[in-house]
């Protein structure tokens, strides 16, 4: 009797420290989030992507041109900018872009100039009306903040070359004879001419510029400043000839991939 009674025990405790073990261990099977899935993804937003991101770019411009002696007339020149850019990006929601703009703008401004024939209180000018368009090659650096679902903030910097395609001035005087003939042996224009054709300018601007601004889904609005790095005067009529051109952009783009 004894003997059946211990071998009764002996049974009842190993069958409650093997149940005891079986609601231990985890249910690979079991869709509990309390266990490790290994065939389950993670849905953590990775910010190590890489790719490219193709767009288009349509916009406002206005250029600055500012003459270190006044020699060339201090001028806006207002006008548009279209082209296409290519954004690589790196990890860390940083991206690089470049592409290819092309910026048309125009301007209008008068020079004054004392009078060889009068006294110096009578006006004499040229009036200046320059049509420029250039072939701009950004390059710069975006860092992407996420707000709201779709909606992120960016910054960007990094320089920018423009390519002069032609700086036309569509010259026209309001000069006394003696004005005229002084200006002319200066070596100083008074006809219509193009500065880049003429070599008067150089073709090459480096800018190095900075902003930012919002992007939704496909949709990006932005705004940036260049600063212009070197003087524009190549041939040097007058000594100590300088000019520089900087100016602010507001531009739409749009994803195309």
């Amino acid at each position: 009797m004894k003997k059946l009674l211990y071998t009764l025990i002996i049974l009842c405790t190993c069958a409650g420290a093997y149940a005891q073990n079986t609601n231990t261990q985890p249910d690979l099977q079991t869709t509990d989030s309390r266990f490790f899935d290994p065939t389950k993804k993670d849905t953590k937003q990775n910010d190590y992507t890489f790719g490219v991101d193709y767009r288009f770019e349509l916009g406002y411009i206005q250029n600055y041109q500012n003459s270190l002696r006044k020699n060339y007339p201090d001028m806006f020149l207002h006008g548009g900018r279209i082209g296409a850019t290519f954004d690589f990006l790196l990890p860390i929601r940083f991206s690089l872009q470049t592409g290819l703009l092309i910026d048309i703008a125009y301007g209008v401004n008068n020079q004054h100039w004392r009078s060889q024939d009068a006294p110096s209180v009578q006006v004499e000018y040229l009036r200046h009306k320059i049509l420029e368009a250039e072939l701009t090659v950004p390059v710069r650096v975006y860092y992407n903040i996420p707000l709201w679902k779709k909606l992120n903030m960016f910054f960007f910097t990094g320089p920018q070359i423009s390519i002069g395609l032609t700086e036309y001035d569509f010259m026209q005087e309001h000069l006394s004879d003696g004005t005229m003939e002084w200006l002319q042996s200066q070596g100083i224009h008074t006809n219509p001419y193009d500065r880049l054709a003429e070599k008067e300018l150089h073709r090459f601007n480096i800018q190095w510029g900075l902003g930012g601004g919002f992007e939704w889904d496909k949709y990006r609005l932005q705004a940036g400043y260049q600063f212009g790095l070197n003087n524009m005067v190549r041939n040097k009529v007058i000594t100590n000839q300088h000019m520089w051109q900087w100016g602010w952009f507001v531009t739409f783009c749009y994803k195309i991939n």
